[in-house]
């Protein structure tokens, strides 16, 4: 199997419904972990996690306490990069808020068009 590019969208995986953040964060760190280049974007109302503190809070597994943090840390060590959406944050009035040490770039629309045209990326959006 050739290794392909996998883009990730999240942009309506609610921070407030945390069910909806797992399955793309452990799709993503498979991915990597099977040597594939991942990139996962926080757009939308997801943005929201690239915030530090945010995702701290949010506890995904009621019996082992996992935290929606752990999730993007285990992702992020397993080759993961993650980007911020600039367009999102302005929408959510955190324009220029830190954000968590996961994030490595912060990227605007014409990123994402021109990661999830180029014809070795598979796009899954969330």
């Amino acid at each position: 199997m050739s290794k392909r590019k996998i883009l990730i969208v999240m942009s309506n995986a609610d921070p407030d419904k945390p069910e909806t953040c797992i399955a793309p964060l452990f799709q993503a760190t498979v991915a990597a972990a099977l040597g594939h280049d991942v990139d996962v974007v926080l757009t939308g109302i997801t943005g929201k996690i690239a915030l530090p503190g945010v995702a701290e809070g949010i506890e995904v597994n009621v019996e082992s306490h996992q935290t929606l943090a752990e999730i993007i840390a285990e992702a992020y060590k397993a080759g993961v990069s993650f980007k911020a959406c600039n367009t999102c944050h302005t929408s959510l009035k955190i324009a220029g808020e830190e954000l968590i040490p996961e994030v490595e770039e912060r990227i605007g629309a014409a990123h994402v068009i021109d990661e999830a045209l180029d014809d070795n990326t598979l796009t899954l959006t969330y």
